[in-house]
């Protein structure tokens, strides 16, 4: 499974490529109407795919062998950031959250028999999984550690119960990866939606939209597995939660990165044509500032990423520097869609244009894949534990 390292001139041909899909097959597929809704967007999604795969842009983080384009880190930096310019682009190409990193994990952790029943239909998006982790106060959110779903081996069978929320993905998912505490630590399992008491209570309704699964609250009851569920070692799961997080964070820098470019690239446009008091609203100081000044978050938030993938390409650690990736990251993108709203007036507050759903999509990044408060601090107790 070694990771395809083309050079420069081939990624810059593949991110125009992608970039030609998304504006012309991805963005005409947005409507305001389907941004909240589960089944269209998959049915959306789904006439999307076979596009992506016809022009050869499917799955690109997955191995060759695996159907994917084989990229490395540095590469895929580039390419979701051409995929993320649209709501649905990231999806169209296979490499949206959560079944991104939930097939990086079974691509590392599963075993031949959990990757074909498991990974394939991902792969072929067939099915759709979720990460079931974060749970109802006082369970785990920002702190793992807190885990309070249970589950409790029976002979050779294990007993899941508990209560999860807020999970990406999980309406409508065929499959969860749910994090357990069990006797011997925390664990993790596969868990067929299918199986009695697993129970999908709700979408719970939230700021973003385009997300596909929605956002589930889930109930455990008395869910029975086999010992086949458990995937990787019993006792390694916050391990194994943080090796899917470190590099889900970043693919989150990565599409964001886009994502806030398109933008600044709409608000621009507007500015450059409106005129207020006499002038055009591009010829005033203030205004410029903010064009500046996102260009500059931009700069240094794509910089950051890079670095990091080229870490991740070179086997390093990365558990630093993905976390200052994507605290700064996370709080540039926002800067660069809030300045996108001011420059635009009412404008950029209507669903006339994709600015206000960007806008309310990079405010929840600040606490997605671990809140900043806990990034800076996890950081700093690092930083001075060798000062």
């Amino acid at each position: 499974m070694t990771a395809h390292h083309p050079d420069d001139d081939a990624i810059a041909e593949l991110c125009e490529r992608v970039r030609r899909f998304v504006d012309d097959v991805a963005i005409p597929a947005e409507s305001p109407a389907i941004a909240r809704d589960v089944s269209a967007l998959d049915a959306c999604v789904a006439r999307l795919r076979i596009q992506a795969r016809e022009a050869g842009l499917y799955a690109p983080q997955l191995p060759k062998e695996w159907g994917g384009l084989g990229l490395g880190w540095r590469a895929l930096a580039q390419v979701l950031e051409a995929a993320g310019r649209g709501f649905l682009g990231p999806a169209a190409l296979n490499c949206a959250a959560p079944d991104q990193p939930n097939m990086l994990t079974l691509l590392r952790l599963g075993t031949a028999a959990q990757q074909e029943s498991y990974l394939r239909s991902l792969v072929r998006a067939e099915q759709r999984a979720c990460f079931a982790m974060t749970e109802p106060a006082p369970g785990a959110g920002s702190d793992p550690s807190m885990l309070r779903t249970r589950a409790t081996q029976h002979g050779q069978r294990w007993v899941l119960n508990g209560h999860k929320q807020f999970i990406s993905g999980g309406v409508g998912a065929n499959f969860a990866l749910v994090l357990a505490q069990t006797d011997v630590g925390a664990t993790l399992f596969l868990v067929p939606a299918d199986t009695p008491g697993y129970r999908v209570v709700r979408d719970i309704g939230m700021v973003t939209g385009y997300q596909i699964g929605g956002h589930a609250e889930i109930e455990l009851d008395g869910c029975e597995v086999g010992p086949d569920a458990v995937l990787g070692e019993p006792g390694r799961g916050l391990e194994y939660a943080q090796l899917r997080l470190e590099p889900a964070r970043l693919s989150h820098c990565m599409r964001y990165i886009g994502r806030a470019r398109r933008a600044l690239e709409t608000a621009q446009a507007y500015v450059a044509q409106r005129e207020s008091f006499g002038a055009r609203l591009a010829d005033l100081q203030q205004i410029q500032a903010m064009v500046a000044d996102s260009h500059i978050d931009l700069h240094a938030s794509r910089l950051m990423t890079l670095d990091c993938a080229s870490r991740m390409d070179a086997g390093l650690p990365v558990k630093q520097h993905s976390a200052m990736t994507k605290v700064f990251v996370s709080e540039a993108v926002n800067r660069v869609a809030d300045r996108a709203v001011q420059m635009m007036g009412a404008l950029g507050l209507s669903d006339d244009t994709p600015v206000a759903m960007i806008w309310q999509e990079m405010r929840p990044f600040r606490i997605y894949d671990g809140a900043n408060e806990l990034h800076r601090a996890t950081l700093a107790r690092r930083l001075l534990k060798h000062a």
